[in-house]
């Protein structure tokens, strides 16, 4: 995962922010503190990685603040270290059995879309969707994308009958990975 850095600054926050966070964590009411009084900075940075697009509606932006800074600095602590190191992989073996879609924007810099692309690798009859023009929020900046991808995963495993469908989407899926 690379954060959307070059090389050299993934190295040095890969060093760096475990230790950051957990400082951060144990002082959480005065980062709370500083995170309302530097909410224009962090929005800045919420949006990039959160997004890809240039035109995301401003509301969903800062519902997506919101969302992000009603986080508190010290579960984000106690959580990046299971994040850096969160593998499951032998934990698909239960999806092989049941229709799956991976669906990730081609932008994302959290997750970067790669990651969706080895899970539609380890299992290959699911829908793999690689969103363009999308970042780490897909859902809120391309809803109609993920709105059409889920309906049609409905229609497939029964669960609503194919004319309900809400419409189609100019796909860029790959079935089977």
């Amino acid at each position: 995962m690379n954060y959307g850095l070059p090389v050299a600054g993934v190295n040095v926050v890969r060093r760096v922010l475990p230790g950051v966070l957990k400082a951060l964590g144990s002082q959480a009411e005065l980062v709370e503190r500083g995170r309302r009084a530097t909410a224009d900075l962090f929005a800045g940075l919420i949006k990039r990685y959160s997004f890809s697009s240039r035109d995301v509606d401003p509301a969903v932006a800062r519902f997506a603040e919101r969302m992000i800074e009603g986080t508190p600095i010290d579960v984000v602590a106690e959580f990046y270290p299971a994040f850096a190191e969160h593998d499951k992989a032998a934990a698909l073996d239960v999806y092989r059995e049941v229709p799956v879609l991976v669906l990730a924007g081609d932008r994302d810099l959290v997750t970067p879309s790669s990651h969706s692309e080895a899970i539609a690798d380890l299992l290959p009859d699911a829908e793999l969707v690689i969103v363009p023009d999308a970042g780490h929020l897909v859902m809120l900046e391309h809803p109609e994308v993920v709105t059409d991808r889920l309906a049609d995963l409905l229609v497939r495993v029964g669960a609503v009958p194919s004319a309900a469908n809400v419409g189609t989407y100019g796909s860029t899926a790959q079935p089977g990975g």
